[in-house]
């Protein structure tokens, strides 16, 4: 897949955006997508300087760390909430680590799962539905071979499903749901799901939390979250860039 990079010199960029300060957020979404476009074909370093933010040597104890960085550059509020990002904007924001050639190097976290008091939750009222309703997308560059300080940031694509990624994401959804709900939640497995997949989401195995038992009663189990499978983000890439 050919990727397309902007390309604006480090010296431009901060130029045009110096402040330490917290970033308002964006106003409409021209706004926002003006902002993202500015980023692309910058250094993390450069973003880093720009919010007086340290860079780490490397990611594997800051995960979450490139995902901060541009949140705090585009002004995004909501964090670890239950809601879009921009939620003024009904946007929700995903960097997604890519290689020289343009794949994602890793599935995509969208939000925990809910364990228990799920009768009656439909799609159409799920923490996962209203955070893919709309997303930017800001692929970064993610191998490891490059110092973390020196990963360009790429091409923003402002994307939402389109019927077939809805109903795919939607069926998915509620089959995973229901053995949630049939309490099979220790059963399912990274190859549930065509395109969304549910996964232990803790910082170690011993945290835990409630679920429901088979038998319909509260048991323990790890956190599980939900995240899109490398498949599906490739192909929302290859959609934008083909």
């Amino acid at each position: 897949m050919a990727f397309v990079w902007y390309t604006i010199h480090p010296h431009q960029y901060r130029k045009g955006f110096h402040s330490s300060m917290a970033k308002s957020p964006p106003k409409d979404l021209n706004e926002l997508m003006q902002r993202a476009n500015n980023m692309a074909g910058i250094r993390l370093a450069d973003i880093a300087f720009d919010n007086n933010i340290s860079v780490p040597e490397h990611l594997r104890r800051d995960k979450g760390w490139v995902g901060q960085l541009i949140e705090s550059e585009l002004g995004a509020l909501a964090g670890s909430k239950p809601q879009p990002d921009f939620i003024h904007l009904g946007v929700e924001l995903k960097t997604i680590p890519i290689d020289h050639k343009g794949k994602p190097l890793e599935t995509t976290y969208v939000t925990v799962a809910p364990l228990v008091n799920i009768q009656g939750l439909t799609w159409q009222d799920s923490v996962v539905f209203h955070k893919l309703q709309h997303v930017l997308w800001v692929p970064v560059e993610g191998e490891r071979s490059i110092p973390v300080a020196e990963r360009r940031v790429g091409t923003p694509i402002l994307w939402q499903p389109n019927a077939i990624q809805a109903q795919q994401l939607q069926q998915d959804w509620e089959e995973i749901m229901e053995l949630i709900a049939l309490g099979k939640v220790d059963k399912i497995t990274a190859r549930h799901g065509e395109v969304l997949q549910l996964r232990p989401k803790a910082a170690n195995s011993h945290a835990l939390t409630e679920s429901i038992a088979e038998d319909g009663s509260i048991q323990l189990s790890n956190p599980r979250g939900f995240y899109l499978k490398i498949e599906f983000t490739q192909q929302i890439l290859t959609n934008a860039f083909g």
